[in-house]
């Protein structure tokens, strides 16, 4: 199971039980073996979108966006730097308002899908958007089961 570190706390309130269990839902759920530490970095729209400039060529701001460092987390330590999460807090809290899910489950959201990025799955193609929504539902649905 990923280990994280947050780097900079988000004015909005974080459950870091919830964030314990998609963590571990996501490692009973994905199959490939899942070592290292995440880093969550809560950023602001202005330097998004100059990271989302930088390494995707699209020069706007954007939710998320997830840097892994390793095709495989096989051989990493629990401390070693598996990857990065770098988040908008601003479009959390316009799309918590947007969606009717609050900043903090948007955020959550946002954590699972950003993980999945860094697992391999993406959402270029309509069969592998498919396969990575089912696999955010189903993250979803186990870390917030009734």
């Amino acid at each position: 199971m990923f280990r994280y570190e947050l780097a900079i706390k988000p004015e909005f309130h974080l459950n870091f039980d919830i964030i314990d269990k998609i963590f571990s839902n996501i490692s009973k759920i994905i199959p490939k073996k899942q070592e290292g530490t995440l880093n969550i970095i809560f950023s602001n729209n202005k330097e998004i979108q100059k990271l989302n400039h930088t390494y995707r060529n699209i020069n706007k701001a954007t939710d998320v966006l997830s840097f892994h460092y390793f095709e495989d987390f096989q051989n990493l330590k629990s401390n070693d730097i598996a990857g990065e999460i770098v988040l908008s807090e601003e479009k959390i809290i316009d799309q918590g308002q947007e969606y009717g899910l609050g900043e903090e489950k948007e955020f959550y959201k946002l954590l699972i899908h950003s993980t999945l990025h860094i697992l391999g799955y993406d959402h270029e193609q309509d069969d592998d958007y498919k396969i990575m929504q089912e696999k955010e539902e189903q993250i979803w649905n186990k870390v917030f089961e009734k």
